[in-house]
């Protein structure tokens, strides 16, 4: 027999879910202040409290990088649908622009938010919590945020290339979604680069270089791929 909840216990959800959000929302500011490399005592401290209640919210320090990496998903995954839709309705712009659009939302993250960028990707607190051997979130949880994140972003970028696909279809949609990851793929491995070795290349130029190299392979499809207009 199914036993329904307390609703002494249920009526708390929406107040634990706003604890949640707020102690996130510390955490991503301490984070940008002190740098990824931060560790639980300073995060706790940031949000005024302590490990034990953060734990208690969380779990333990991978509940809390997941949620944190779920909350920068959201924003960036906002950012790129708006970037994208705003160039495909743009009767000027088009296909290639929505892709440019797209790649330079991702790089912005990391141009205005490094630390937060550098906490997500490369996971530092998971690391100080396996005696500084780097873990992953998928070790901890079954489950690893990063990808997951890459992978919401990789179809959002196949779905832009499959609208403006020729022949439409299982093939088509399939070469769609591979490309999308692959250009995702691109990005991420150029951006951490460009992160890691500044030489002066602005936030336009790197975009305009990987543009330029995704599409010269999509538009080089030309019998499924539409060109932008010109």
């Amino acid at each position: 027999m199914k036993v329904g909840r307390d609703k002494r216990d249920s009526r708390w959800d929406a107040h634990r879910e706003q604890r949640r959000g707020q102690l996130v929302g510390s955490a991503i500011v301490a984070i940008r202040r002190q740098g990824a490399g931060i560790g639980m005592d300073e995060i706790a401290a940031a949000a005024g409290t302590s490990k034990t209640v953060i734990y208690r919210h969380f779990g333990d320090r991978t509940g809390l990088y997941t949620a944190i990496c779920e909350s920068v998903a959201g924003v960036l995954l906002a950012e790129v649908r708006r970037a994208t839709a705003g160039a495909l309705a743009d009767p000027a712009r088009g296909p290639r622009a929505a892709v440019a659009a797209g790649i330079d939302t991702y790089l912005q993250l990391i141009e205005t938010d490094p630390e937060l960028y550098r906490f997500v990707v490369h996971r530092p607190l998971l690391a100080q919590g396996h005696g500084g051997r780097r873990g992953t979130a998928a070790e901890d949880a079954g489950t690893d945020p990063v990808n997951d994140l890459v992978t919401v972003i990789g179809d959002e970028v196949a779905a832009v290339i499959g609208t403006n696909l020729r022949a439409p279809g299982p093939a088509g949609a399939s070469a769609a979604r591979f490309w999308g990851h692959a250009i995702v793929g691109l990005v991420r491995g150029a951006a951490d680069d460009w992160l890691a070795r500044p030489d002066g290349t602005t936030r336009a130029q790197l975009t305009a270089h990987l543009t330029d190299l995704a599409w010269s392979g999509l538009s080089g499809l030309a019998s499924h791929v539409q060109e932008a207009p010109s």
